[in-house]
């Protein structure tokens, strides 16, 4: 090629008039320019910037002025507060790094060893983000086992111990008996020296009211105070963030250090809350502080929402125990840009979440989670039958909570009530207390209730036939006693229980996850139909849907795995889960064959509950709050044109535009300090309106506050040009300011006639900020993101302001 002859003609031009000499390129220069552009990009660089240089001194009589954006300033490529970031430009500007420092490494070893090290400080990071995840997991699981039995007792011989804990090293405790032991006492036996009898009921009730109330006073009261952010579940906000939202603070350290502290006090409240959810919102705050720690993840928002998408696989890692669960929940659920390479490190991140919280083995029983079992009988073709009637239960409780927890959450955030968050927590635990206190499946804490239900013999109160020689925990299939009778009675006063109280907790302003209570009004449902399966088998197994497979004697229904499957029900009717949901669930409990029941009842709960409204309660909070999100699920099906949904419109002024060589750095100052929006069209006059970019309103804030300190001659008269060539200004005239560098010269754009299905696809699978409306290349108008969710309201017959952010 003759390119190399060229370029070193150039070079040598170029060399002299740094040198002072007025050697004169050639007048092709601009021709020669875009030549090289087809064949080689980084001497097109070269060239195109020392020509524009020589030719800015030759026009204002001086040879050193300079683009002072060569050199990097601080906060440039940053985002304002509660503003969308540009996924294009992240991915443009991790490229471009990418390939310096490929390029850099062949130059020395020591860079060599520079680009090793970036290419492996993401698994780094997993690995920081597993540990700590896991620690923090181990660490909340073991305050939250003692300070829930702190309510009812203490133990003497170490008051740290929890009951379990207690029992497990006194000689005293027989198997049968193993929850007593002269070292654990009530508070009654401890303070009144008695255990039974009217005064000290009344007093162990007293005092579980008592220490409840001191533990959501706590919280409430540091959540207000250190972190408002600290509250509620965290995912809403988490699958916002992913989408490429900015919420500065609600990943911060404080948040992380409240949030865990207080995460505790309200699990052990006894409030009717789980910790699962806010786990992922404490994993991705360790996500976000590990990756501020390295310049290629803290100077990149989309770099960073990779680590936080992985962050959320460990954070559902470690609540369920289920590595694999996590990985699939974030890909399903919470991740909006999901590649491959954040697949491998979130399935790294969860494994070493989980290995972390094994090592640390906080329930004692070398297993990850608390709700392990294991059934010794199959499952019957016959029994899907009541699997999808509780996938139908389970569709119809996530619809009514849904619609019944938004409505009172919009009735708190548009009344007086919302004023008092700290006086609502306290009613709310003060009744939940008082409730739960008497029915022995409410007082204790939720997650052992579920381990309960789960259990074969979890309600094993039956009539047993003096002849038998078989245990009794491998016999199902007998009558009844009056002790499950008993425990049926009040499993359904704890469901009711559990469905009312569960839609007043779920977003008030204390950390609170949605998993464990759903999965609780499942697993209760699921008791009590799969007990009246059993006694219906055993009494009429004659019936030709009993004949083949439940035979007198035989053990042929495990009301365990129904409360199982209704768990599982429960759950994906509230959050829409269906893949993840199975997962987890047989890693949750170790049920790997019975992975068909659970994906019967997960794909009918979500059926019927689609058949009422196709959003799960996370995204219904994201829409309540107003935050600017996509969700891919959704389908836009109207015949709507962007020229329909763009700004201006007709009869409102016209839009405020730049020019490219013909406004002040006064004029634009002024233009920004009359507008709020976040970018400009830059165009070549306003007569004309062709479109030359577009430029971002913080960088040309930067931009002009930095040339003022760092460029002498920059003064408010300063004519600011975004070409490659200076415009023709006196000679008198101050030095003007190229604000090239900072201008978007290929931003996304659509005809006036393209349709809105098309625009919507753009910005969900692109992650645009905005999107510009153009006619054989003159400017007509912008569409946002706020603009395209305004109007997919409006198409929905919602209210279009109910969009609050940018």
């Amino acid at each position: 090629m003759a390119i190399q002859p060229l370029l070193k003609s150039l070079q040598r031009r170029s060399l002299h008039h740094s040198l002072g000499e007025r050697s004169p390129l050639p007048n092709s220069s601009h021709k020669i320019c875009f030549h090289l552009k087809q064949h080689c990009t980084s001497y097109l660089i070269f060239f195109c910037v020392g020509t524009n240089m020589v030719n800015a001194g030759n026009m204002n009589g001086s040879g050193n002025l300079m683009d002072f954006l060569d050199e990097p300033f601080p906060d440039v490529g940053t985002y304002e507060d509660f503003h969308t970031i540009d996924w294009l430009r992240e991915k443009s500007r991790d490229t471009d790094r990418h390939r310096k420092i490929t390029n850099k490494s062949k130059e020395s070893i020591w860079e060599f060893i520079k680009s090793l090290l970036d290419a492996w400080s993401g698994w780094v990071v997993m690995l920081l983000i597993g540990l700590l995840a896991g620690t923090l997991a181990g660490v909340i699981d073991l305050a939250v086992d003692w300070m829930t039995d702190l309510k009812e007792g203490v133990c003497l011989s170490a008051f740290w111990y929890s009951h379990e804990q207690c029992c497990w090293t006194s000689n005293e405790a027989t198997f049968e008996d193993r929850d007593k032991c002269p070292q654990w006492q009530k508070w009654s036996e401890l303070l009144v020296n008695k255990s039974e009898g009217a005064s000290a009921y009344i007093l162990n009730y007293f005092l579980y009211i008592l220490w409840a109330l001191l533990f959501a006073f706590l919280a409430v009261s540091l959540v207000r105070v250190f972190a408002p952010y600290a509250c509620g579940s965290g995912i809403p906000e988490i699958k916002t963030i992913l989408s490429g939202f900015i919420i500065r603070g609600y990943l911060g350290k404080w948040t992380l250090l409240i949030k865990t502290v207080t995460l505790v006090l309200v699990v052990s409240s006894g409030l009717s809350l789980g910790k699962e959810g806010p786990l992922v919102h404490v994993a991705c705050c360790c996500g976000n502080f590990f990756s501020s720690l390295f310049s290629k993840y803290s100077k990149n928002e989309g770099k960073r929402r990779e680590v936080l998408s992985a962050a959320a696989a460990a954070g559902v890692s470690v609540a369920f125990g289920a590595p694999i669960g996590g990985v699939l929940f974030s890909l399903e659920e919470v991740s909006y840009y999901f590649p491959l390479k954040t697949l491998w490190r979130s399935f790294f991140a969860a494994l070493v979440a989980a290995f972390t919280l094994r090592s640390i083995n906080p329930f004692g029983n070398s297993r990850l989670v608390l709700f392990y079992v294991e059934y010794h009988t199959p499952w019957y073709m016959a029994e899907l039958f009541p699997f999808i009637l509780l996938g139908v239960f389970g569709g119809l409780w996530g619809t009514l909570f849904i619609r019944c927890n938004i409505a009172w959450c919009r009735r708190r955030k548009t009344t007086r009530l919302g004023k008092y968050p700290v006086l609502e927590v306290i009613a709310v635990t003060a009744i939940t207390a008082i409730i739960a206190y008497p029915n022995p499946y409410t007082r204790r804490s939720t997650s052992e209730l579920i381990s309960e239900l789960f259990n074969d013999c979890g309600l094993c109160d039956y009539i047993n036939d003096p002849n038998m020689t078989r245990p009794v925990d491998d016999i199902p299939d007998r009558p009844a006693g009056i002790g499950v009778y008993m425990a049926m009675w009040q499993l359904a006063l704890a469901l009711v229980f559990k469905i009312i109280i569960t839609i007043f907790t779920f977003g008030m302003k204390i950390p609170s996850g949605l998993f464990i209570p759903s999965m609780a009004v499942g697993a209760i449902a699921g008791r009590i139909v799969g007990i009246g399966v059993e006694q219906l088998a055993y009494h009429h197994h004659d019936w030709i849907i009993f004949r083949n497979w439940c035979r007198p004697g035989a053990d042929c229904v495990t009301p365990g795995l129904y409360a199982m499957v209704g768990a599982a029900a429960c759950l994906g009717g509230v959050t829409r889960m269906t893949v993840s949901l199975v997962v987890i669930m047989f890693e949750l409990t170790g049920g790997l064959e019975y992975i068909v029941p659970l994906m019967a009842a997960a794909v009918t709960s979500k059926w019927v509950a689609d058949a009422f409204g196709k959003e799960g309660i996370y995204e219904a909070h994201i829409h309540l709050n107003g935050y600017p999100f996509l969700d891919v699920k959704d389908e836009f099906t109207h015949r709507t044109l962007a020229t329909d949904v763009m700004r201006p419109r007709r009869g409102e002024a016209p839009l405020s535009v730049l020019t490219q060589d013909s406004m002040t750095v006064e004029d634009v100052e002024t233009l920004i300090k009359e507008t709020d929006y976040n970018g400009f069209p830059v165009v070549v006059s306003k007569d004309s309106e062709r479109l030359i970019g577009f430029a971002q309103r913080r960088e040309l804030i930067l931009a002009i506050k930095n040339a003022r300190q760092r460029q002498d001659g920059v003064v408010s008269n300063s004519v600011i040009y975004f070409t490659e060539e200076p415009p023709e200004v006196p000679a008198n005239s101050p030095h003007p300011l190229k604000l090239r560098r900072i201008l978007n010269l290929s931003p996304f754009t659509v005809t006036d006639h393209t349709p809105m299905e098309t625009v919507v696809d753009i910005f969900r699978k692109l992650g645009l900020r905005q999107c510009l409306v153009t006619r054989s290349g003159r400017l007509l108008g912008i569409i946002t993101k706020k603009d395209v969710l305004r109007h997919m309201a409006q198409m929905a017959n919602q209210d279009p302001e109910s969009i609050m952010f940018n």
